[in-house]
């Protein structure tokens, strides 16, 4: 964590915004969340806001914009080129979840754009599925812009308060110490993660009666 966060120190401010700004962007409209999820650059611009290195109020605007924009340009693509963009590769592999969220817009409508926010794949996905829909654009921008403001202010202030929590620790037992712990909730946030993926693996190779 320290060496990560020391590479971005080095790096001037306005840039550390325009990286965080463009990952958080590039999720909804290219795809890009199914590899770097935006919600872990909103979470470390945070915690750089808390070491003081951005304005933790700053980075939330442009967070929360980014997210709006990025959800907009996705839904365009979906308008524009159809389900045709869901037979890449990368959404075939995951032909079960992406089924999944059709079902959930076909059930909650544009409801679906704000809580798919909170979730990553869905957050990916769920903007172009609703312009392949043909929702209002009307009708989607506004659930687009609350769960904008919900995400962004929520995922910058949990990293800003986890930085500050950090440089706490930090300060009372030192760098070493700190670097450990948070390389242990790391390492047990991941654990976590791989056996619930395996777990639901499992649920969908052996479905109940």
């Amino acid at each position: 964590m320290d060496s990560i966060i020391n590479w971005l120190w080095g790096l001037p401010g306005t840039v550390l915004y325009a990286v965080v700004a463009v990952l958080v962007f590039a999720e909804d409209a290219l795809f890009v969340g199914f590899v770097v999820p935006g919600e872990t650059a909103a979470v470390l611009g945070g915690v750089l806001a808390a070491q003081g290195r951005l304005s933790v109020s700053w980075l939330a605007l442009v967070v929360t914009l980014a997210a709006i924009a990025g959800d907009s340009v996705g839904y365009f693509i979906g308008r524009r080129l159809g389900s045709g963009v869901l037979d890449g590769r990368v959404l075939r592999r995951r032909r079960d979840r992406v089924d999944r969220a059709r079902a959930l817009i076909r059930r909650w409508g544009p409801q679906a754009v704000f809580l798919a926010r909170f979730a990553a794949f869905l957050r990916a996905l769920m903007p172009t599925l609703a312009g392949i829909s043909h929702m209002s654009f009307r009708r989607f921008f506004l659930f687009n812009v609350l769960g904008g403001v919900f995400w962004g202010v929520g995922y910058t202030l949990l990293g800003f308060f986890a930085g500050a929590a950090y440089k706490q620790v930090q300060s009372v037992v030192g760098g070493v110490v700190a670097a450990v712990l948070a390389a242990v909730v790391v390492t047990a946030l991941v654990v976590w993660r791989v056996r619930r993926h395996r777990r639901g693996a499992r649920e969908r190779e052996n479905p109940g009666p």
